[in-house]
């Protein structure tokens, strides 16, 4: 997944950035991965799943580049995209479990799970939420495990299923209360499961409005699931939000 994540960010590029890699792009996908979204809440994490979702749903041959007035308009590409609403732990966890007893004559190739702090972590300390995150983490993995076995029967060159989720919090980087050591506590057991965990800090120094942009984030990949010949030894990239809503993804 994590390739996908570097597709992306090479497709929407600057033209310095462009000068800057001296790689033309990394290749088509091929290696299983789980990616693991992070980042403070109120992150526009929206334009990174998205374009993420759109880049896996096309293989990674080509994206659905749009102009910057029509950003969102990545819905017209997600013509295969099953869409469900748990409200519940619970729930969640019956509809990953019951992927498999699908009739859909396609295996899903990703699996995206956005939010997972509105599942597990409720307000206050609740016994047995790491358990819980373990469980539907090992769940999801196993799953993904399962599609790729049948993606690969059906075709021995087909991509393997991969996972995509987001986990956002209220608490600030550095914070130590006892609410952060619990959301610290919640990532290392994900990161178990995760291979890839893509953690997205805003800056809020001058940078950002010295340069007119409405937002600046920092991308960091890190994991065992990043190694230089997957992602051409990029592993942090910058996040450009301009004032008319485009986006524009910068190598550090």
């Amino acid at each position: 997944m994590a390739e996908f994540l570097t597709l992306v960010f090479r497709t929407f590029m600057s033209e310095s950035g462009l000068k800057k890699t001296t790689t033309p792009g990394p290749p088509p996908p091929t290696a299983a991965g789980s990616t693991l979204l992070v980042g403070h809440r109120g992150t526009s994490r929206s334009v990174l799943l998205l374009a993420a979702v759109t880049a896996a749903s096309e293989l990674g041959t080509r994206l659905c580049r749009p102009d910057n007035s029509t950003h969102l308009n990545y819905f017209l590409c997600l013509q295969k995209i099953v869409f469900s609403y748990p409200r519940t732990v619970e729930e969640l966890l019956q509809q990953v479990a019951r992927l498999h007893e699908s009739t859909n004559t396609t295996p899903p190739a990703l699996i995206v799970v956005d939010g997972l702090e509105d599942f597990l972590c409720a307000p206050g300390r609740h016994p047995g939420e790491q358990s819980r995150a373990a469980h539907l983490s090992a769940l999801l993995c196993d799953t993904a495990t399962f599609f790729t076995q049948v993606l690969k029967q059906r075709s021995s060159s087909s991509a393997p299923c991969r996972i995509l989720a987001s986990f956002y919090s209220d608490t600030d980087p550095g914070q130590a209360d006892g609410e952060a050591s619990a959301t610290d506590a919640m990532l290392n057991v994900l990161d178990r499961y995760f291979q890839v965990r893509c953690t997205l800090d805003q800056d809020r120094g001058y940078e950002a409005a010295a340069a007119g942009l409405q937002e600046l984030w920092h991308v960091y990949l890190s994991g065992r699931g990043v190694t230089d010949d997957k992602l051409g030894g990029s592993q942090e990239w910058q996040l450009l939000v301009f004032p008319n809503g485009s986006v524009e993804f910068k190598l550090v």
